[in-house]
């Protein structure tokens, strides 16, 4: 697991829903490694412009899924291009010589099957978790990537990032049934329609690391329940389920999830989600899905707002 330290500068023109974004990215380097030892040297920030976006580029290209009163959004890239710059400039720092796969460093595919980011924000602080999956050429997952940010010039802390909190804990606080209530928005090319429903998403496991999960869901008005019900096994932080759906709890108390082999759920017809959820502060958690057609096309986006029973 790397850490790594980044700022973001925004600034915006233009009104409604044709103002457009100017964003930079500065990342933290390291020291080089040809650093004069006890020599404190002032920490360098390498600067990385990400392409100038509005609503009408980010739903064309992104497919945006934007839930404006939560402050939350789901969106795809086509490369991973913004995110390998920071593990290059994040992690070697000067010392990047520009291989293609340098040593002690994973990066991403440079033609990733797919790139999806889904931002969660803070109900107390003003702070919002960006999560990106990034899954290789062939549909497997690659890795998993966290920013946290807060706004404003402060210095962020929050020491249950810290990778060495014991993972097999991890997962003990989303144990329990929760229930809350969910809200999607379907991407333009199936109707643009926004659809509402009750949930309730049950959570255990035994003394074996057997889990069963049960997730009903009743919508709004036809008042049709949904019930899924999984079983899977747990191996430190990740949670594997039948079918081929696995989570990787992290710190944080926030957990990603997505298919074992998206290829796979393609090849088979079949439609897949990838999920991103974040329990800030305990018996509260909000979730963002990210849903996608039997083609690997983004159909849907669905923001939960949930609460321990």
């Amino acid at each position: 697991m790397q850490k790594v330290n980044t700022k973001l500068a925004v600034s915006s023109y233009g009104e409604d829903e044709i103002i457009s974004l100017i964003q930079t990215l500065y990342i933290k380097q390291p020291l080089s490694s040809t650093s004069i030892s006890g020599h404190d040297e002032e920490p360098e920030w390498a600067e990385y412009k990400i392409k100038e976006t509005n609503m009408f580029t980010a739903d064309k290209y992104q497919q945006i899924g934007f839930f404006p009163n939560e402050k939350a959004f789901a969106l795809r890239y086509q490369t991973a291009g913004m995110l390998e710059t920071v593990l290059r400039q994040g992690v070697l720092g000067e010392d990047d010589t520009g291989e293609e796969s340098p040593k002690n460093l994973k990066l991403p595919s440079r033609q990733p099957s797919i790139v999806c980011e889904n931002c969660l924000y803070s109900q107390e602080k003003d702070r919002r978790a960006r999560a990106f999956h990034i899954m290789d050429p062939k549909g497997i997952l690659e890795m998993l990537l966290i920013f946290l940010e807060d706004r404003g010039d402060g210095v962020l802390f929050h020491p249950s990032l810290e990778s060495n909190i014991d993972s097999t804990n991890r997962i003990l606080p989303f144990l329990g049934k929760w229930k809350g209530h969910s809200r999607t928005k379907r991407s333009g090319v199936y109707g643009a329609t926004i659809a509402e429903a009750d949930t309730v998403a049950l959570l255990d496991m035994d003394d074996n690391s057997q889990l069963i999960q049960d997730i009903s869901s009743t919508s709004d008005g036809l008042h049709v329940t949904t019930n899924v019900h999984w079983t899977g096994t747990r191996s430190d932080d990740l949670v594997t389920f039948d079918g081929g759906y696995q989570m990787t709890f992290l710190p944080g108390g926030m957990y990603m999830g997505c298919p074992s082999n998206i290829a796979k759920s393609v090849a088979e017809s079949k439609s897949f989600h990838l999920e991103f959820c974040w329990l800030e502060s305990p018996g509260k958690r909000q979730r963002l899905v990210r849903t996608y057609d039997t083609e690997g096309l983004a159909v849907s986006s669905t923001y939960f707002f949930e609460t321990k029973m």
